[in-house]
């Protein structure tokens, strides 16, 4: 059965549309166009509770389920697909692993700080020669004493340089390939650690996405998040509630373009008539909006089956799969919609159309979905 929003998801819904609506949307091409991280948020996303969605209230956090984490970030991205990223990958990566596989302690410590956004989060795992395949990371971790010795580079990772923690995940055992993958949370003012470059994108400019770097970066054992070995299993825990953020974020930048391309194809005529009523234009809107609607029953499902401790990762990767492509295909027509004017900043939907596409490579490419789907599809067959 598809969930049905309560008072509580109906209440945060709101109060991310109002802070959509009221503060992100006016300053987001602004942002975008300097590649600016938008530091001044921080604190007013922090006193929403949006840093800390999933965490338990006994850490200083929100204590709202997986659907209400894709609520808000699907609002949020209608105004700035930027933003929805930094609220979903703090909350979804480096928040759930440590949820996962922390200790007591190491909650006790982080959790309350990032829940409040006084610390950021981020999870470096992709290296520059391993992207879909994850489990062939080279940064090591050698054990000295009581602590390790990190050494490595990490690309793609968000919040890298402004975040006040950072979870790698390295290999302890090279031998044992992905078995032999260790996660330690990291302090990012250490020794040893530094963002050497930040990445220039297509889209999602104003987010912070930089390359690592690991120089004999030393870490307590006390900072090992979860056992020995057991790093990439946990992250791979971590992936679906992670995926269905993803599809809510592609969810929200898709509504964004159907709502500029309505709005234009009513007001602008051509031959005598607003285009709305040509075949051609009312075809393109009346198609986005059955997949955006489609796109959404998907996300919700998998959502509610994470929180019902249901098996998801199916219904996680359908529903960013169709989610992301289906927000690159509505900001694509909303764009061909708008003619000359949508392929220019004077409109919101080509910078729309490029936080759409990394929706199908972040968080597991389109393909790779498609790999995970099959073979979900295969072991219900065989069961």
């Amino acid at each position: 059965m598809l969930p049905v929003l309560s008072e509580t998801h109906v209440a945060v819904r709101q109060a991310a549309r109002t802070f959509a609506r009221e503060v992100l949307k006016d300053g987001a091409t602004s942002r975008d166009e300097a590649e600016r991280f938008p530091a001044e948020l921080v604190p007013r996303l922090g006193e929403l509770g949006f840093w800390g969605i999933r965490i338990p209230e006994c850490y200083g956090g929100s204590g709202l389920d997986t659907l209400a984490y894709a609520v808000i970030v699907e609002e949020l991205a209608k105004a700035d697909g930027s933003v929805a990223l930094t609220v979903a990958s703090h909350n979804g990566l480096a928040c759930g692993h440590l949820m996962r596989a922390g200790t007591e302690a190491q909650k006790g410590t982080h959790l309350p700080r990032m829940a409040t956004g006084e610390v950021l989060g981020a999870w470096a795992l992709t290296e520059p020669g391993s992207g879909s395949d994850a489990a062939a990371l080279r940064t090591r971790a050698v054990r000295v004493g009581d602590a390790w010795l990190l050494n490595g580079s990490k690309t793609f990772i968000t919040q890298g340089s402004v975040g006040g923690v950072c979870l790698v995940l390295a290999q302890t055992d090279p031998a044992a390939g992905k078995r032999g993958i260790t996660a330690f949370m990291v302090d990012t003012s250490s020794p040893g650690y530094s963002a050497t470059s930040h990445i220039r994108k297509l889209g999602c400019k104003s987010s912070d996405t930089v390359e690592l770097r690991f120089d004999d970066l030393k870490v307590p054992d006390s900072c090992r998040v979860g056992a020995l070995g057991e790093g990439y299993a946990d992250a791979l825990g971590c992936l679906d509630p992670g995926r269905v953020s993803i599809a809510a974020m592609a969810l929200g930048l898709g509504e964004a373009a159907l709502e500029v391309a309505c709005r234009y194809a009513s007001e602008r005529e051509q031959f005598g008539a607003p285009i709305a009523s040509f075949q051609a234009i009312q075809w393109k809107l009346a198609n986005a909006r059955t997949r955006l609607d489609a796109a959404r029953l998907l996300t919700w499902e998998a959502a509610s089956l994470i929180d019902q401790g249901k098996p998801a990762r199916q219904a996680a990767s359908m529903a960013k799969l169709f989610a992301s492509e289906t927000a690159t295909a509505v900001a694509n027509d909303a764009i061909q919609i708008l003619g000359g004017y949508g392929y220019t900043r004077d409109f919101p939907v080509e910078r729309i159309w490029r936080d759409a596409r990394l929706c199908e490579i972040g968080e597991g490419t389109s393909e790779i979905q498609r790999l995970v789907i099959f073979r979900e599809l295969g072991q219900s067959r065989a069961s």
